[in-house]
């Protein structure tokens, strides 16, 4: 066997990263930036290696914007770093000021989301995502009494994750297809809904089944609240932004000669159909400016 090449582990990280179908946004970018850490703390690392790498998680996942902003901030943070320090000795309080970052944001969103959330509340979600998973335990902190219906977020079933962490916190959660979201946003108080990007243009991106979501959240009249960072900013335009597409067996479809498969994981969503974005700046409500 022969000896790895120098960027291997670096390799290995993207790939992680890439194949990754599990976390969502704010939870991949605080993955990868983990990933980062330990492979600086573990040797050394030329300056042109980590710029490299960088670079690749940056472009890893085109739909999930907080990975490339907070590779950018760690970037930028190491541009004019001083002279004698390695690679990994300036860039590993970069990284944990980063992570702190994306922390402190999280539990901010969730603060500010908790109080749109009434008493006794049935709140209704899509699949999973980390930054919802925090309202949820921080509701549960509060003692607050509350349950939830989530969808099972096909294909990738993130929603049987969720599911499993609120029986973990002893929240009531009642699981359901995506198909069944008609039947059941009727029977909810509240929409939550992650993102993964927030796009410039009025579009925000998030797990396909979202935008059926909202259009049925605008029919029943239930509060729809979107939960995005800044770290999920982009300047991008719904128009121009990569939808990944994940590999076609998951879904376990039929082959033929004339059957196409496909498995579009992301969809662009127009914020006019939303109550509001809630950030760690505050709740912004469609057309007005943000406020508590």
């Amino acid at each position: 066997m022969g000896t790895p090449e120098p960027d291997f582990p670096a390799r290995k990280i993207v790939e992680t990263v890439r194949t990754d179908n599990q976390s969502g946004a704010a939870q991949l970018a605080t993955r990868a930036l983990t990933l980062l850490r330990q492979w600086l703390a573990a040797g050394e690392v030329s300056p042109d290696t980590l710029k490299k790498l960088l670079n690749d998680l940056a472009g890893a996942r085109p739909s999930m914007v907080p990975l490339a902003n907070a590779m950018e901030r760690v970037r930028q943070s190491l541009i004019g770093s001083q002279d004698g320090a390695s690679a990994a000795e300036q860039a590993l309080p970069v990284v944990d000021l980063v992570l702190e970052q994306i922390a402190s944001a999280n539990h901010r969103v969730a603060e500010i989301a908790t109080t749109r959330i009434p008493e006794r509340a049935r709140i209704f979600t899509h699949s999973r995502s980390s930054q919802v998973l925090a309202v949820f335990r921080l509701l549960v902190k509060q003692g607050r009494n509350f349950s939830v219906i989530c969808t099972q977020g096909s294909p990738g079933n993130e929603g049987f994750t969720l599911a499993r962490e609120l029986d973990e916190l002893g929240v009531p959660v009642t699981v359901i297809t995506d198909a069944q979201m008609g039947l059941f946003v009727p029977k909810a108080d509240v929409v939550l809904c992650g993102c993964d990007t927030w796009l410039a243009d009025g579009h925000f991106l998030n797990k396909a089944g979202s935008y059926p979501l909202a259009l049925l959240a605008r029919a029943e009249a239930k509060p729809f609240w979107v939960l995005a960072d800044s770290f999920k900013d982009s300047t991008a335009s719904h128009n121009e932004v990569t939808l990944e597409e994940m590999a076609t067996n998951q879904l376990g479809a039929p082959a033929g000669q004339h059957i196409t498969v496909r498995n579009l994981f992301f969809e662009p969503v127009p914020v006019q159909l939303i109550s509001g974005r809630i950030s760690e700046q505050g709740v912004f409500s469609f057309p007005a400016e943000p406020g508590q």
